[in-house]
C-alpha cells in the first residue's frame, strides 16, 4: 500500500526505523505504528524469526526479509519512498552507523530518518527480564539449581541490613544497588517455591498476593473509606490489619528472632497501639536496662536499633580518629 500523498519525484524520500519491545505481547503495537506498516512503500526485515512477523501477514502487511545496507536504503527511498525496516532484536548499529556515514559525507542527498518506536514497556516491565533471568539461572545453574528456602535465609537477613545501611549512609547508588539484592531475594524464593511438589506458588501469586493486600488495606483510595492523615491511613491499616489475621494476642506473629532492640520496640508499639498498660518487668542485668532504654526509645518515637547504629557508627569514626585514619563515610 503506498502513502496517501505522493513527494515530488526528486524527493530522498523516508527512511522508518521500526523498533519493538520484547516485554511487549507481539502484535500490540500503537496506532501510528500501525498506520506507518500500511503506509510505508516497503517494509523490511532481516530476522526471518522475529517474532512480530506473524502478526503483521496476518494484518495484511507485506514484509521482505532482506537485510539492507546504507546506501541499499537510499536508493530505496530514491523518488520519494518510505521504506520502513524493522529492527531486530540485536539491534540495527550496522545499519544506523552506515546511514551517519553516508549524511557525514555530504555527498549524498539522504532520506528523512525516523525513528518509531512500536510498543512502549509499561513502568515495571524490566521485572519480566528479572524473572526470565532467573527461571533460566535456576535451571542451568548448578549452585542455584540446588537452593533452597533454608539455605537462602542469611542472604535475605544480610541484604536486609545491607539495604539499611545505604539508606543511613545517604548513597543513591549504592542504594539502588541493594534495593535489587532484596529483590533478587524474593525473585529467588519465588522461582524455589514453583518447584515445590505441594504447594508450588510463582511470582506471579507473591505479587498478586501483596496487590489485594494493598487494595484491600487503601479503602479510602480503593474504596469507600476516607483517611485525612497519615494517622488515619496508619489507624486504617491497623484495624483492617487485626481483622485479617484475628490475632488472640497482641504478641502474636511479632518474630522473636529479630535482634533484640527491634524486637522490644515491636512489643511496645503493639502494646501501647492496644491501649494497654503494661509495665516493664524488673530485673538486675544488662538485659534489663537495655529492655527499659528500649521501652523509652519507642515511646518518644525513636527506634532503638537505628539510634543505636548511629551511635556505634560515632564510635567506630572515634576509633578510626585516633588509630590515625579517617571515616570511610567521610563524616
Amino acid at each position: 500500500m503506498t502513502n496517501e500523498t505522493t513527494p515530488p519525484a526528486g524527493s530522498p524520500g523516508r527512511v522508518i526505523l521500526f523498533t519493538t519491545s520484547h516485554r511487549v505481547a507481539p502484535g500490540l503495537l500503537s496506532w501510528p505504528a500501525w498506520q506507518a506498516l500500511h503506509g510505508a512503500d516497503e517494509v523490511l526485515c532481516g530476522d526471518a524469526t522475529h517474532p512480530q512477523l506473524p502478526y503483521l501477514r496476518e494484518a495484511g502487511v507485506h514484509v521482505e526479509q532482506v537485510s539492507p545496507t546504507a546506501q541499499d536504503l537510499v536508493d530505496a527511498c530514491a523518488g520519494g519512498r518510505t521504506v520502513l525496516v524493522i529492527a531486530t532484536a540485536e539491534g540495527d548499529s550496522a545499519l544506523t552507523d552506515g546511514l551517519a556515514r553516508l549524511a557525514g559525507s555530504g555527498r549524498v542527498s539522504m532520506p528523512d530518518l525516523e525513528l518509531l518506536p512500536a510498543s512502549y514497556d509499561l513502568p515495571g516491565a524490566r521485572l519480566l527480564d528479572l524473572v526470565q533471568v532467573m527461571d533460566q539461572i535456576r535451571i542451568e545453574c548448578p549452585w542455584s539449581s540446588q537452593q533452597t528456602h533454608k539455605g537462602l535465609t542469611k542472604y535475605a537477613i544480610e541484604e536486609a541490613y545491607e539495604l539499611v545501611e545505604a539508606i543511613e549512609e545517604g548513597d543513591r547508588e549504592e542504594l539502588r544497588e541493594e534495593l535489587g539484592d532484596v529483590l533478587l531475594q524474593v525473585v529467588f524464593h519465588s522461582r524455589i517455591a514453583e518447584d515445590d511438589e505441594d504447594a508450588p506458588f510463582s511470582v506471579d501469586d507473591v505479587a498478586g498476593t501483596i496487590v489485594e493486600k494493598l487494595i484491600h488495606r487503601h479503602p479510602h483510595i480503593f474504596g469507600d473509606g476516607s483517611a485525612d492523615t497519615p494517622e488515619d491511613v496508619k489507624a486504617n491499616w491497623l484495624r483492617m490489619k487485626a481483622q485479617e489475621k484475628q490475632r488472640t494476642s497482641v504478641t502474636e506473629g511479632i518474630p522473636l528472632g529479630q535482634p533484640g532492640l527491634a524486637l522490644a520496640a515491636k512489643l511496645a508499639s503493639r502494646v501501647r497501639t492496644a491501649g494497654l498498660d503494661v509495665p516493664a518487668p524488673s530485673g538486675e542485668g544488662i538485659g534489663y536496662d537495655l529492655l527499659a532504654l528500649a521501652l523509652r526509645a519507642e515511646s518518644e518515637g525513636t527506634d532503638p536499633e537505628a539510634a543505636l547504629r548511629a551511635a556505634a557508627r560515632a564510635y567506630r569514626d572515634a576509633v578510626l580518629a585516633a588509630e590515625g585514619g579517617s571515616s570511610p563515610s567521610g563524616v
